[in-house]
């Protein structure tokens, strides 16, 4: 039996990656600041909270990650923590960049120091490639980010890059596009979005504040990613690899497209305030995942429409 161990299970992604490994026949250990006081709703909403073994983690503290790692004893790590919100980045760079690339680095130390033949992931991000102008990036593609998340994520990227080359680890990094899912926070905008326009058509009277709504991002479906994670470690080499649908769309349109599905124009409920606009924004994001369709045969199924679909039943269900 193969032992995972998922840093940053109680997010989005760790709670999908939880399930699909257990479904494939995984010992799943997990790791959060305080595994006593957090909830881990996400696992309890997928009804998986009881069959995952949790610890307390701090990847900032050397000392800790080496502790866990030592107890767990697991053959593939992937590394999903940190400050996950590009908008909160600018308000907390430094918490974003420790969080990221301190704690990249130290499971990448931890990992070498026990010497053990474990199989490491690290979330990158397609905010490391910046505004690409609509031209689709790649693994080739340089980075340009224009966040403090943007430029943590770079950074681990490297350190990833580093590890793998100088001391022989089989480590690599996904870096995946935007992808959403039910499990979102309402502080990311689709979330914010499905909510509002879910309440609207409830009854509310609030209207919905969003920023920029001309930019565009290429947005697929969270429990489709999380399988490209899995693919990436069972792999003979370690390589990194572009996760993304290769389509674009604005976020007007996701508005649209949310507001449509429940019988909704979007413009008599949506104001537009410039206070919610980030001080640099990228404003085309597109992926280019035709390595990943070639080498893991991995494609994705759902573009932005279909998104919009499955979040918005999803919030219904719930509220019914």
């Amino acid at each position: 039996m193969k032992k995972a161990l998922i840093c940053g299970i109680s997010g989005q992604d760790g709670a999908y990656l939880a399930k699909f490994l257990l479904e494939r026949g995984y010992e799943v250990c997990g790791t959060s600041r305080d595994a006593q006081m957090s909830s881990f709703k996400n696992l309890v909403a997928l009804g998986i909270r009881d069959r995952v073994k949790l610890y307390s983690m701090s990847l900032t503290d050397f000392r800790s990650v080496l502790q866990v790692l030592d107890r767990t004893q697991p053959s593939e790590v992937y590394n999903l923590s940190g400050q996950s919100s590009v908008g909160l980045s600018f308000d907390q760079p430094v918490e974003t960049l420790d969080s990221i690339a301190t704690g990249t680095l130290n499971l990448l130390e931890v990992i070498r120091f026990i010497g053990s033949p474990i199989k490491f992931y690290n979330a990158g991000s397609s905010e490391c490639f910046g505004d690409t102008q609509g031209t689709p990036a790649d693994e080739q593609t340089p980075f340009r980010p224009r966040s403090p998340y943007g430029v943590a994520k770079a950074t681990a990227f490297w350190e990833v890059a580093n590890y793998r080359e100088a001391y022989g680890l089989f480590a690599c990094s996904g870096i995946l596009y935007n992808h959403e899912s039910p499990l979102r926070p309402e502080r990311f905008v689709t979330q914010k979005i499905v909510a509002s326009a879910c309440r609207i058509a409830q009854g509310s009277h609030d209207p919905l504040y969003l920023g920029n709504t001309s930019i565009q991002r290429d947005w697929g479906w969270a429990p489709e990613y999380i399988q490209a994670m899995h693919l990436m470690l069972q792999q003979d080499v370690a390589e990194d690899y572009v996760i993304a649908t290769g389509r674009t769309y604005s976020l007007q349109a996701f508005v649209e497209a949310v507001f449509a599905h429940l019988g909704l124009n979007w413009q008599d409920y949506v104001t537009t305030d410039e206070s919610l606009y980030r001080p640099t924004d990228i404003a085309v994001s597109r992926g280019n995942p035709a390595k990943a369709k070639q080498q893991m045969k991995w494609q994705a199924q759902s573009d932005m429409p279909e998104v919009a679909r499955l979040m918005v039943e999803a919030r219904l269900q719930v509220s019914m």
